[in-house]
Order: C-alpha cells, then structure tokens, then sequence
C-alpha cells in the first residue's frame, strides 16, 4: 500500500511525492501541449490528432485507476461513484459495472484490477505515442500563420535539443521543489479532510 511505501521503504515518501506530483506537471504539460495545437490549428492533421485524442483518453483512464487506489477505504468509494457511471449504458449497463468490479461490489479484486491497469496502461501510452510521432513526421507540423515553413527550417542539433533540455531542467527543478518543500500544493485538498 502507499502507506507501507511511505513508511517502510526507504525514500518511499520521496518516491510517492515525485509520482503523484509528477502525474500532475504531466497534466499540465498535456494541457499546454493540447493549447498550442489548437493555436497552430493542428487539428486539420486528422491521423495525428485524433491519435492524440486517443492518448488524452489513455492517459486520463491512468490517471483514475491510479487516483483510486492509495486512499484506503475512499478507494472503495471512488472507484464504486465512477464506475457506476457505466450502469447508464443501456442493456448491458449493470453487466458492465459487474464485470468491471469483479463481483456486485468494489472490493479488493477491483483495486487489484486497477492497480494492474495503472501499470500497464503506460505501455500502451508509449505505443500510441510512438504513432502519434509517426504521423506528425508524415505531415510536418504548423505554425500560427498556416504557411508553409520549410525555407525557415534549422536544424534540431544543438537548437531545439539545447531548448528542450533546459525545459525539462526547469520542470525537474520544479517538481522536484514542489515534491520536498509543498508536497501536498498539487494534490486533491479533500483527500486530507
């Protein structure tokens, strides 16, 4: 459990901070990537954007089955108050929450099926990003303007290799600052109420 993790291991309580901190930045870093592609009107490029959708999707399922499970018995509670969503769809709408749960109840087979899924969804993450890349080297990316960019091209190395490097710097510096000084600043205020 979390609990053991941050008590028991050592720098567990660094380890849970950085993770659930992290998770956070990414979301962040998702929703300013998200802008600037509306800004650029990168949504004419259907492959790539809608690959990009998929991701948000993934991304966001990780996020939940990842939420759930650390608070104890709120754990059963919150994956009982989403997951009771899918008994809208109909027909097989009370088949579905069962077979989702494991059972007729959220009980510790459902958290282990989470914890199984929060796991591997990041492997399935990867693999649509790679597709999500292969699809924007097929059309190139855009600009604000919409005009063909080509004769302003440089190349990657050292220009956007040195950009990006002291972008991931400054959000490392920050996470890593949060995760030490304000552990908590990020996080859901309720889950310590």
């Amino acid at each position: 459990s979390v609990a053991h993790i941050c008590r028991d291991v050592n720098y567990g309580w660094l380890i849970r901070n950085m993770h659930a901190n992290g998770a956070s930045f990414f979301f962040i870093c998702i929703y300013m990537h998200i802008g600037r592609g509306l800004y650029y009107g990168s949504y004419l490029y259907k492959e790539t954007w809608n690959i990009g959708v998929i991701l948000l999707l993934l991304v966001m399922m990780t996020a939940f089955v990842g939420y759930v499970l650390p608070w104890g018995q709120m754990s059963f509670w919150g994956a009982t108050v989403i997951t009771n969503l899918m008994s809208a769809v109909p027909y097989i709408g009370n088949s579905l929450v069962q077979w989702i749960w494991g059972g007729f109840s959220v009980d510790n087979a459902t958290l282990t099926r989470f914890f199984a899924f929060h796991f591997l969804f990041p492997f399935v993450i990867a693999a649509f990003t790679v597709v999500h890349l292969i699809f924007l080297h097929e059309t190139g990316s855009n600009n604000p303007t919409g005009l063909n960019s080509d004769a302003d091209k440089i190349s990657f190395h050292p220009y956007f290799s040195y950009k990006d490097l002291l972008g991931f710097a400054a959000l490392l510096i920050a996470l890593v600052s949060i995760a030490l000084f304000s552990p908590n600043l990020l996080g859901d205020p309720d889950n310590l109420s």
